[in-house]
């Protein structure tokens, strides 16, 4: 199976093609199913220093893993000059993912390379990151004043042992929440804490978790444990669907449901009745959202993904490496983001079997989450 991997994740594929006619971005981009492009998320790294369960299993990405080699990533120029283009066509949000993103080395160059740019109407970039905060505390004030905004931290468990079982390289959870709060210190919040969520794993974390984070202010979400990619080895009966997990903190803690911030926001949002704070809860397995979502992904050799799971992206690096115009990479986003019509999701639970049988889906380590 890693042999399978690694063999996917190096090859290119072709160029997406050109079109002859240039256009001018308006900003105004929409796909098939009418979905603007509203946020980018780029994976700077393929690398990680933790082997979470379902992210990058031992079994797979163990010492004979080959990775990508520095010469194919994109650098911090190539990575600035797309999200420009991107921007121009409508991206308000970018999120820095891997891999583990503070891995990439001078990854403060980059930030404040990508906190000039604007957005089409002149706003400033809403310009985040995600991490496992294992060097949050070290580089939280280097990353602030780079023009960094925010960050999401994963965060599985409280108790020790099951985290350290989560995350498979014997981290501790003390380091993980002295990061949160050293980044809190110095401004990158509202700070965003994620729990993927794996039946008969962690799932008797959930009220633990948001008893501790209630009344702080950090907002615990939790993620239905996805099958992204083919090496997690995902059942759906591990799927702890959020209507359960809310369930479950509401027996205790009781929750309300509060409005989205905005179209598109993956995470339904609850607060706690007596005020006490807020819970996110993502359900891609059990109540799809796919008819809202404006996120393209970019992988760090410079693929272009629509969708979390595909099995195939398309090659802008190439595009930028052979010298082509901002013009001519700008059309091709355009009509590449105009053919979108993904929505694994919501096919997902009548064809779960047939969409996985053979499918060759990128890896969340090589795309980010």
């Amino acid at each position: 199976m890693a042999e399978k991997i690694i063999m996917m994740a190096e090859q290119r594929g072709a160029a997406p093609v050109v079109p002859a006619v240039l256009e001018t971005p308006t900003g105004l981009l929409s796909d098939r199913l009418a979905r603007p492009l509203h946020d980018l998320r780029i994976s700077v790294t393929d690398r990680c220093n933790f082997r979470c369960v379902y992210c990058m299993p031992k079994a797979v990405f163990n010492n004979d893993y080959q990775y990508l080699p520095h010469t194919a990533l994109l650098s911090f120029e190539e990575i600035t000059r797309i999200a420009q283009l991107f921007i121009a066509h409508g991206v308000e949000k970018i999120r820095l993912t891997g891999g583990e993103p503070l891995l990439r080395k001078n990854i403060e160059k980059l930030i404040a390379m990508l906190a000039e740019l604007k957005t089409a109407s002149g706003k400033p970039l809403d310009l985040t990151l995600t991490t496992n905060a294992s060097l949050l505390a070290r580089k939280a004030q280097s990353l602030k004043d780079a023009g960094l905004r925010r960050v999401t931290v994963s965060l599985d468990a409280l108790d020790n042992t099951v985290f350290q079982r989560m995350n498979d390289v014997d981290f501790a959870v003390d380091d993980v929440l002295k990061g949160i709060d050293v980044a809190n210190q110095v401004g990158l919040g509202p700070i965003k804490i994620n729990m993927v969520v794996k039946g008969g794993m962690n799932d008797q974390e959930i009220v633990p978790m948001a008893r501790h984070f209630r009344g702080s202010p950090y907002i615990l979400r939790f993620i239905e444990y996805m099958d992204v990619g083919a090496s997690n080895g995902w059942k759906m009966d591990e799927v702890i669907p959020s209507a359960e997990v809310i369930r479950r903190i509401s027996a205790e803690m009781p929750l309300e449901p509060v409005a989205a911030n905005y179209t598109g926001e993956t995470a339904a949002r609850w607060r706690y009745a007596d005020g006490s704070g807020e819970v996110g809860v993502i359900s891609s397995v059990s109540q799809a959202f796919c008819a809202d979502c404006t996120r393209a992904r970019l992988s760090t050799e410079g693929k272009l993904y629509t969708c979390l799971f595909a099995t195939s992206g398309h090659d802008l690096r190439a595009l930028l490496r052979e010298g082509r115009s901002d013009a001519e990479i700008s059309t091709a986003l355009a009509h590449l983001w105009r053919a979108r019509g993904d929505r694994y999701s919501e096919l997902r639970t009548s064809q779960t079997e047939v969409l996985r049988r053979g499918a060759n889906k990128v890896e969340m380590s090589y795309i980010g989450g």
